[in-house]
């Protein structure tokens, strides 16, 4: 086991009472999660308590607790778990000598966080860390924090939000050397009076930058002067990025290859790199051009970047394929079940677009989108028809106003629940289709992709 905190480092980090002397390899404070060796952290809230599952994670292996109670395992008694989780974040940034780079967007920002981990651990096996799963609020960051290896030499981490003032919290507690924001677009429109206030709050990233650190910014984006506002009184530099020539690294081409990926040719400053990229969609060119700005500002290698992104799988949950049984034979599911937003959903319509056979499209409502909700819904219309979807298949309430957008259009299914969804989906379905998965993550498509045999519960 290689040792990640001793009970003495956790006590000096968090200002607790080690009650034994121990030795942990993982952090973790799900108990459904602890593996041998792990350290559990007994959160508390409104819900749940931590201290509840104490024997469920002894049981399964933990070697140490931080607890806020008397507890019969070896742990390190602190007055708050929370901010202890905190602490120990803070901590483990503090003991890292090498780079952080942090990363945010309305959207592909767990796409790019992983695509830059697999670019950079191309240069750096097994001295790369990253945010694990979409690990990116107040208790993920810290915890992802925690979890980082001792000898990390680039740590990337995963940043959300969904009010104002929570990611400049974050920032500040990763202290990035390269600050990456994805793409604008509206998310958590419920939180917010306009897109300009969200790109407001993506920009807060840049509050947390190191002396001498590097901003990356969506050239593309309506929001790019606003977003370099935001990063001028805190970064060294400034690199945009987007498939406009005026980027600092840009796409010179984008061609879509037979094999489903696509082939591009990018400018990075002065330089030149051809590489496949194994995910399809100009989504996903505009990804890869924030990962080669990002590998360039840290000083790797961009042609080792550009083998990983050919050999990049696609994610559970985002842009992940597989074949599922059908009537005669099999269907292509393209797994986008993880979240939805307009912008997400248009650029995943756009990548069904460009497969074969007859198309079908499974929707889950998109949720937090305040009061234009009804006007984001049926905007899908024209993206669901230029995509030359056969069947929609409509999951929520929220779906109405698009189930009325599409009449006499598109045949339109309209259900209450991924349950539902799902046994009108095997009646529907016949070898040969092209099957688009994707709604807000509350709707539980993720259920109906697993129902399928892919992705996970």
């Amino acid at each position: 086991m290689t040792t990640l905190w001793t009970a003495a480092e956790i006590a000096a980090a968090t200002s607790g009472i080690a009650a034994a002397d121990f030795a942990v390899s993982g952090v973790a404070f799900d108990s459904r999660e602890v593996g041998p060796g792990d350290l559990f952290v007994a959160l508390t809230g409104e819900s749940t308590d931590g201290h509840r599952f104490l024997d469920q994670a002894f049981a399964q292996g933990a070697a140490g607790a931080i607890v806020s109670q008397d507890a019969p395992y070896p742990h390190v008694r602190v007055a708050d778990t929370a901010a202890a989780l905190n602490d120990l974040g803070r901590a483990a940034r503090a003991r890292m000598t090498g780079m952080v780079i942090g990363v945010t967007g309305s959207v592909g920002k767990t796409s790019a966080k992983e695509a830059l981990f697999a670019a950079l651990d191309r240069s750096l096996p097994d001295r790369v860390h990253r945010s694990v799963k979409s690990y990116n609020n107040h208790t993920g960051v810290p915890l992802s924090l925690a979890r980082m290896p001792r000898d990390t030499e680039v740590g990337v981490f995963e940043m959300g939000m969904n009010h104002a003032g929570e990611l400049a919290q974050l920032t500040r507690l990763v202290r990035p050397h390269i600050a990456v924001v994805t793409a604008i677009a509206p998310a958590h429109t419920a939180f917010f009076p306009d897109e300009s206030a969200i790109a407001d709050a993506k920009g807060e990233i840049f509050q947390g930058l190191e002396p001498g650190g590097t901003a990356i910014v969506p050239y593309d984006s309506p929001h790019r002067d606003r977003l370099i506002a935001a990063a001028t009184p805190y970064a060294a530099r400034i690199v945009t990025f987007g498939l406009d020539k005026g980027a600092d690294v840009h796409a010179l081409e984008a061609m879509r290859l037979p094999t489903g990926g696509t082939f591009v040719s990018a400018r990075i400053g002065a330089r030149e790199l051809s590489f496949t990229l194994s995910q399809p969609g100009l989504h996903w060119v505009s990804n890869a051009l924030a990962v080669l700005a990002a590998v360039d500002a840290a000083g790797a290698d961009l042609g080792l970047a550009g083998l990983a992104l050919a050999e990049l799988g696609g994610l559970v949950g985002r842009g992940a394929r597989f074949l599922a049984p059908a009537a005669g034979g099999d269907m292509l599911v393209i797994d986008e079940s993880y979240n939805a937003n307009p912008a997400s959903m248009r650029a995943t319509l756009a990548v069904l677009a460009q497969e074969p056979g007859r198309h079908l499209a499974v929707l889950g409502e998109m949720r937090e989108l305040g009061d234009d909700s009804d006007a984001y819904h049926a905007g899908l219309a024209e993206p669901i028809v230029a995509a030359r979807v056969e069947t929609a298949l409509l999951v929520g309430e929220a779906m109405t106003p698009l189930v009325k957008a599409l009449e006499g259009r598109v045949d339109v299914v309209h259900v209450p629940d991924a349950a539902t969804a799902l046994g009108r989906l095997r009646d529907l379905a016949r070898a040969g289709d092209a099957v688009l998965v994707k709604g807000s993550n509350g709707v539980g498509l993720s259920r109906l992709v697993a129902g399928l045999g892919g992705g996970t519960t």
